[in-house]
């Protein structure tokens, strides 16, 4: 039994250490998952108290690896910068095979930014005064108050964000389309008990300039 108590105090010391949540919140969704950490992650995602991806986007581990990728065709070309906490981690199949992925990912989708708060707040403002205007030619809604209209273009740039934010684009393996890039971050973090920070990628395309 004591055995038991100390893995179950464990779980919630790696599960806190991933998502940033407070230590009752990350005990009672171990408790519903029955100690599966990643199903954890879920439910503590879907109730709004994972801070793991802030954390992650803002502390750049000392260690990690450069890799490439060139899509079939090659045409289109990928370098990503994939950092981890430790030499040990960066050296293993399942964090090599995740650095695999997201080159994929970029290469396919095309991000311009790694996170929301990476977008320059000039465009993000450009994004929200062009919704605005598609909204006043509508009928319904020419007459609504200010701050509906807010409420309405905050609702559309969450399509802006997957389109051009690499962490909120949905994952390309995943054909439900219920999977984020995100969440595929979380789930390696999850096995490899270590924070995961994708710190910078370039997408070429043959005969096009650099963004």
């Amino acid at each position: 039994m004591v055995s038991d108590n100390v893995n179950q105090v464990k779980l919630i010391q790696r599960l806190r250490n991933v998502t940033g949540a407070g230590f009752l919140e990350c005990k009672k969704a171990l408790e519903e998952a029955n100690y599966d950490m990643e199903k954890a992650i879920v439910l503590l995602r879907e109730r709004g108290v994972v801070k793991a991806l802030s954390k992650v986007s803002e502390k750049h581990g000392s260690n990690g690896i450069i890799t490439s990728y060139i899509h079939p065709g090659d045409r289109i070309g990928v370098l990503l910068e994939l950092n981890c906490e430790t030499d040990f981690v960066a050296r293993t199949e399942e964090f090599r095979n995740l650095a695999k992925e997201l080159c994929m990912q970029i290469a396919a989708c095309n991000p311009k930014w790694i996170k929301k708060e990476d977008v320059p707040k000039e465009v993000l403002e450009k994004e929200k005064e062009i919704y605005k205007k598609q909204l006043l030619l509508e009928d319904k809604y020419k007459d609504k108050p200010e701050d509906v209209l807010d409420k309405i273009i905050e609702g559309r740039l969450t399509k802006f964000y997957e389109e051009t934010c690499l962490l909120e684009q949905p994952y390309i393996r995943d054909t439900q389309g219920k999977q984020k890039v995100k969440d595929l971050i979380l789930q390696a973090i999850s096995k490899l008990q270590e924070n995961i920070t994708i710190r910078r990628f370039v997408r070429y395309v043959l005969g096009e300039e650099l963004n």
